[in-house]
């Protein structure tokens, strides 16, 4: 089962890398929309969900410190879900777009939640990690 248990890992968290890396080479493409979206601070904005998503996704990929990677996933995908997919206030031509991207994120941050909650919890011995988790109890 550890060998599950990492493939699944890999497999939740592979595409934060590729998201990651693209918030940081084209955060000047990104920032438009995060601009139209009313974000705070649009391109730091943009490279800072960069960071934290490749850092996220590193985390748990490699399991350093699991818990902390996977709850900045989750905050970060909750987040997101509720500023860049508010579908509430979209018109009806992006409305299901939205709806479906928020949806996303929200599944993928009870995923991350998941992660957090099985590395983090008393005495967990979460497989195939490099350092544990700081997160106990």
């Amino acid at each position: 089962m550890d060998i599950v248990l990492l493939i699944a890992r890999v497999l939740f968290a592979f595409m934060f890398l590729g998201s990651g890396i693209n918030h940081l080479k084209q955060a000047d493409a990104m920032t438009g929309y995060a601009q139209f979206k009313k974000v705070p601070m649009p391109k730091l904005s943009v490279q800072l969900s960069g960071v934290v998503m490749l850092l996220g996704g590193l985390s748990v990929i490699l399991g350093v410190w699991t818990d902390i990677g996977a709850l900045a996933l989750a905050i970060l995908l909750v987040l997101m879900a509720v500023k860049m997919h508010d579908y509430w206030n979209a018109d009806e031509a992006s409305k299901q777009t939205e709806m479906i991207g928020f949806m996303k994120n929200i599944s993928m941050a009870g995923g991350a939640l998941f992660i957090f909650a099985v590395t983090a919890a008393e005495g967990a011995q979460f497989p195939l990690q490099l350092v544990g988790g700081l997160i106990q109890g």
